[in-house]
């Protein structure tokens, strides 16, 4: 079996479709269709079988899905250490939500680069669901969030440090000095971050909670930008408390009391097992726990107010 017909099975596991298999990859139906055929008569196993409700995958071809990814993922990996061994430098790629992308990576990769100067780290914002998938398949070496919802015991799951995100307001904002009603806070104008536009995570949960209307809510580029405008008495928004100390210090900002305003979340390092991490992850994840690391990441120099720019590569994707 070839890497050629690997990826080609892969894309029709992920899309159910040898159509938008083939649209994915760049080529014809029928060159899709040859490939599964060669697998098919390699490995003695139909694989799957077409039905009114999707592809029905065999056992075998079910198995065949998860190796497929590994194979094709440990591919990339040896062809980029080759690349890095040829050039002198080493790349970590790292996964991380948007809050702790904001927050806390900045000092926590400063930090770490500083021990080594032929590193490079690669961060990409994702939400926590894909974690498992870019893990498997090896496009990231490190995950950073909560820990992703999954059925397997795939990943190594290494909690490192808890947050507490909570609601504040400028000093001449109305809430500033009453413990508002859900009606309320439903009516007011929500100044938000990158991470309530997902799914996951204690943000979004929180807009839950009170089911904010979608209107209310006016989500920044970073959290940063979101926090100055609150200054400016023009809404409410969510904060993770370390972030905010100094502003709740100085009275720039004060906290909203009330019941579900205040909630914890935690940040995880999440690998593949031990056996198979490349050595960097493997060290990130022993370094992140140490107590230079936490006092980095909740003490760093942080972000400026309108694009995320941290001092390394940072790949956005939807």
């Amino acid at each position: 079996m070839t890497p050629t017909q690997l990826r080609a099975y892969s894309a029709v596991v992920r899309h159910g479709s040898v159509k938008a298999a083939a649209a994915e990859i760049g080529v014809t139906e029928a060159a899709i269709s040859l490939h599964l055929g060669q697998l098919r008569k390699e490995l003695d196993d139909q694989l799957f079988t077409r039905t009114a409700a999707g592809l029905a995958f065999t056992p075998g071809g079910l198995r065949l899905a998860s190796r497929a990814a590994e194979m094709l993922g440990l591919q990339a990996q040896t062809i980029r250490e080759v690349n890095q061994a040829g050039h002198g430098r080493r790349l970590m790629r790292l996964a991380t939500t948007s809050l702790f992308a904001e927050h806390a990576a900045p000092g926590l990769i400063e930090l770490f680069l500083a021990r080594a100067d032929d590193f490079d780290v690669e961060l990409s914002v994702r939400p926590p669901s894909q974690f498992e998938t870019l893990l498997a398949s090896r496009a990231v070496d490190v995950a950073i969030g909560p820990r992703a919802s999954s059925g397997t015991n795939a990943l190594v799951c290494k909690p490192f440090l808890n947050y507490h995100v909570v609601a504040v307001v400028g000093v001449g904002h109305p809430l500033a000095t009453v413990a508002p009603r859900p009606a309320l806070l439903r009516e007011q104008t929500w100044l938000l971050g990158p991470s309530a536009a997902g799914e996951d995570g204690v943000v979004p949960a929180i807009l839950r909670h009170f089911d904010i209307p979608e209107e209310r809510q006016r989500i920044f580029q970073s959290h940063a930008a979101a926090l100055e405008e609150a200054k400016r008495n023009n809404g409410v928004a969510l904060a993770v408390s370390f972030a905010v100390a100094a502003d709740l210090a100085n009275g720039r900002l004060l906290v909203v009391k009330g019941p579900g305003l205040q909630a914890d979340g935690g940040w995880a390092t999440m690998t593949l097992p031990e056996h198979v991490i490349v050595p960097a992850a493997a060290e990130l994840t022993r370094f992140v726990s140490t107590p230079r690391a936490i006092q980095a990441m909740m003490k760093g120099s942080g972000v400026h107010i309108g694009h995320f720019r941290p001092s390394v590569h940072v790949t956005l994707w939807k």
